[in-house]
């Protein structure tokens, strides 16, 4: 599995995760980030900087990122105020570590990054957009299109820096049959203007989802679970 990961870090050192609130963001960059250190390369910073939702933030399991060997950056908010989490600049451009960077679901939480635009534009970064088919606003192409724009005209980010995840969670019930028909229903929809980077899956169905589908797989583990969830 190390070597997919290994494949998608080529010449990058910066790899920032949006997508609209119950995408699977925070999820999936936890895992990537996880898988990083991992490799053994260099240290891995992880920055929450979603500011959009009181719940399922990576701060939440901050303890357990942190003893994955994950140095964690976050700023505490006052009610909804936005804050800016210190040290981006610096570590953005910083090629001796790998940056993770967890961003708020939409439009306001884009706003957070659209300073260090610059940086990120750069040929060492990715920006990668989780789409969920099982959310409404993955629901079609208009949708997918709308949110994305919106995203990219507050962030300023070039639209050539983004790459597609595919992640059909329909929940801690999804079946196997419901991620592929899930990732089939994206690729209908996308497929034809945008690869398909990789699709997620929980790490529980890996093994029954990897030999039906041709998109790299890449297993997650659940690490933002609640007590009314599990």
């Amino acid at each position: 599995m190390n070597s997919m990961y290994k494949k998608f870090t080529m010449n990058q050192s910066n790899f920032i995760f949006v997508g609209e609130a119950g995408s699977g963001k925070s999820e999936i960059a936890i895992n990537f980030a996880k898988y990083l250190v991992d490799l053994g390369e260099k240290p891995v910073h992880f920055f929450d900087m979603d500011m959009t939702k009181p719940l399922f933030r990576s701060r939440d399991v901050q303890s357990e990122i942190e003893n994955m060997g994950i140095i964690f950056h976050h700023q505490e908010q006052f009610f909804d105020a936005p804050t800016i989490v210190g040290g981006v600049n610096r570590l953005l451009k910083d090629d001796s570590c790998y940056v993770v960077m967890d961003i708020g679901g939409n439009d306001t939480g884009a706003r957070a990054i659209g300073g260090f635009a610059p940086k990120l534009n750069k040929e060492n970064t990715i920006v990668y957009y989780v789409l969920n088919a099982y959310r409404p606003w993955s629901g079609d192409v208009n949708h997918i299109d709308g949110t994305l724009s919106s995203i990219l005209n507050i962030s300023h980010i070039k639209f050539d820096k983004v790459r597609m995840i595919s992640n059909p969670n329909n929940g801690i019930t999804t079946t196997v049959e419901e991620v592929l028909e899930g990732n089939q229903k994206m690729l209908e929809m996308i497929g034809t203007l945008m690869n398909i980077e990789f699709t997620c899956v929980r790490d529980t169905l890996y093994e029954s989802v990897k030999d039906r589908t041709d998109i790299p797989l890449i297993p997650i583990h659940l690490y933002l679970t609640y007590p009314w969830n599990t």
